[in-house]
């Protein structure tokens, strides 16, 4: 049976934290049959209220398809739960260790503890998928959740908190929304641990905010994402494979691919197959359901001037196709770009795109390639087509990244036994499955003596029986 708490009255900032901080220390190491409630609670949720969620979401971008939406946001949240639901009492359970020699016969041990009252502060691209999956692993690991949304999406922002809060009550999991003073003041709290989503320039706020606390952050970003096209690829289905990935909602994904690496001798053949694959995916885009607006009017002016700027610096646009005039601004439904001729002095080389739109950068050689992706800051993804098995280890032991999928894109994100997360400038932490779990946990060492202890052995008044038994301890050490 799923129980429904009454929502509490509406708590001030600081009072929802004390009251979330004060039902931790009534509670402090949630049952299994309670967790499986509130993930439970949480999943009924987003079943209950699927149609209300989809249609939030679409009014927020004004375009984005129920498709998208089900399969993006809800789906990934169902199959993470029922993930964390079948394997929970695992990850619960203490862990032996070894104890070395010279410590017998003690025992050790590990639990794994709650940190207490947690927050996270999710972004607008996916409102509900990027908000619950770390809500859901703070959950199952026992804590209380305090959720600040994204003041970009507005409705579904408002509806996550009405619909919390017909679910749990306000000190195990409650919604707080807001605008920027309201993030700001949000990150300020003494957390037992925040974790943030977003662009890595917020990320640094973020952090240097809960420094200020010792909190601990855990932080989601993003960054230019390459696909490396090796020669001898099927270029495609490499086509096919990257115009899904990097098309999914408009490119608004972090995980997207930022742009491709391609032997100079290919490069328009890429462009060419990739501007195909596109006008397959979404023929007649502006009119199109199944292909999502720009979130806003500011990003989509962004992504326009991208574009022009390469353009303006001698790169060469290939658009898709549909057989009609080029959108104007009021739709925020972007034409599908190919940029061919790129370098690094054009800012859409510079930035994350975070849009429809694919530089394609040649490379002569496979050391120029990994040379170029190493020049640039570490990214959440590494995308990779082609290549024999010496190619891809090369690539992999001698690049940095987030995660990888080889021959597709993003699909890495969608495996439950793989931590997501970056490095460096992409992130730091990871979570998805027990790595959320972990992530949300303490690991608390526990060590156990016997009554029959040595260690008397090695008390004062030191002498020659102390050397005698710190000699032995060296060699069986």
């Amino acid at each position: 049976m799923i129980v429904r708490p009454e929502a509490n009255p509406r708590l001030d900032l600081r009072g929802l934290f004390d009251a979330q901080r004060d039902a931790h220390a009534r509670e402090p190491y949630p049952s299994l049959t309670r967790r499986h409630d509130r993930l439970e609670r949480l999943a009924a949720l987003i079943e209950e209220h699927e149609q209300e969620i989809v249609a939030a979401i679409g009014a927020d971008f004004g375009t984005r398809p129920a498709q998208e939406t089900r399969l993006a946001e809800l789906f990934v949240i169902a199959v993470g739960i029922r993930h964390a639901r079948r394997n929970l009492s695992r990850w619960m359970a203490q862990r032996r260790v070894p104890t070395p020699l010279y410590l017998w016969p003690g025992r050790s041990r590990l639990l794994r503890q709650p940190l207490g009252a947690v927050g996270v502060i999710s972004p607008w691209n996916y409102p509900v998928q990027l908000a619950l999956l770390p809500v859901l692993a703070a959950l199952a690991a026992g804590n209380r959740v305090m959720l600040k949304p994204s003041e970009l999406t507005p409705r579904t922002s408002a509806l996550l908190e009405r619909i919390v809060a017909q679910h749990f009550a306000q000190d195990e999991f409650a919604v707080v929304t807001g605008g920027p003073d309201i993030g700001d003041a949000f990150s300020r709290l003494p957390f037992d641990h925040l974790f943030f989503t977003g662009s890595t320039a917020v990320g640094r706020k973020i952090a240097l905010a809960a420094a200020a606390n010792l909190t601990p952050v855990t932080l989601e970003l993003g960054g230019k994402s390459p696909a490396l096209i090796h020669a001898d690829a099927d270029f495609g289905a490499a086509a096919a494979r990257l115009a899904t990935g990097k098309l999914l909602n408009a490119g608004q994904t972090c995980i997207a691919p930022d742009y491709a690496l391609v032997p100079t001798s290919r490069v328009d053949a890429l462009a060419a197959a990739v501007r195909d694959s596109a006008a397959s995916l979404y023929p007649s885009f502006r009119d199109n359901p199944d292909y999502s607006s720009i979130v806003n009017d500011a990003h989509y002016r962004r992504l326009t001037e991208l574009i022009n700027d390469a353009v303006r610096q001698g790169a060469r646009a290939v658009a898709v196709d549909t057989g009609a005039e080029a959108p104007d601004a009021s739709s925020r439904k972007l034409a599908p770009t190919v940029l061919v001729g790129v370098n690094d002095r054009m800012a859409i080389m510079k930035e994350e795109i975070f849009g429809p739109v694919l530089p394609i950068e040649a490379y002569d050689s496979l050391e120029q390639a990994i040379d170029k992706i190493n020049a640039r800051p570490r990214p959440l993804s590494l995308y990779m087509f082609g290549g024999d098995a010496a190619a891809r280890r090369r690539v992999l032991e001698q690049t940095a990244a987030g995660g990888v999928t080889i021959d597709d894109t993003l699909l890495h994100f969608s495996n439950e036994n793989l931590p997501f997360g970056g490095i460096g400038a992409s992130g730091s932490g990871a979570y998805h499955g027990e790595r959320g779990f972990l992530t949300f946990s303490h690991q608390k060492a526990v060590f156990i003596q016997h009554r029959l202890s040595f260690t008397w052995l090695l008390r004062p008044p030191y002498g020659k029986r102390f050397e005698r038994v710190l000699e032995l301890l060296k060699k069986i050490s």
